[in-house]
């Protein structure tokens, strides 16, 4: 369900503005109806949004925090700077494969 992208629309709530999900997201997420967050501006036309859920709450918070920093940071970098991007090719895969092959991870 990750993939599903559903449309929103403006809606004033009270004094505040607010933004107004389907009824089709609430059926697909029912554990997000009632969490709180906050909106991170990306640009001037995207904004991720950050959900707290009991779900989190499980995770170490440290790693998950720090990996979190790091993918905002490239986001907003690839965003910023779209011609910096460059295709990941076959020929890096394999040599990412070649520096890897003796490394053991802890399980």
């Amino acid at each position: 369900m990750a993939d599903k992208i559903y449309p929103i629309a403006h809606a004033k709530i009270g004094t505040q503005d607010g933004f107004r999900l389907p009824r089709a997201f609430s059926k697909d997420y029912p554990h997000l109806v009632n969490a709180s967050g906050y909106i991170e501006v990306l640009s001037d036309n995207t904004f991720l949004v950050r959900l707290d859920t009991e779900e989190t709450e499980n995770t170490d918070e440290t790693e998950s925090l720090m990996l979190s920093l790091f993918l905002d940071f490239l986001m907003k970098d690839a965003i910023k700077n779209p011609s910096k991007l460059i295709p990941y090719t076959q020929e890096m895969s394999d040599e990412i494969d070649d520096l890897l092959a003796d490394v053991e991870l802890d399980s």
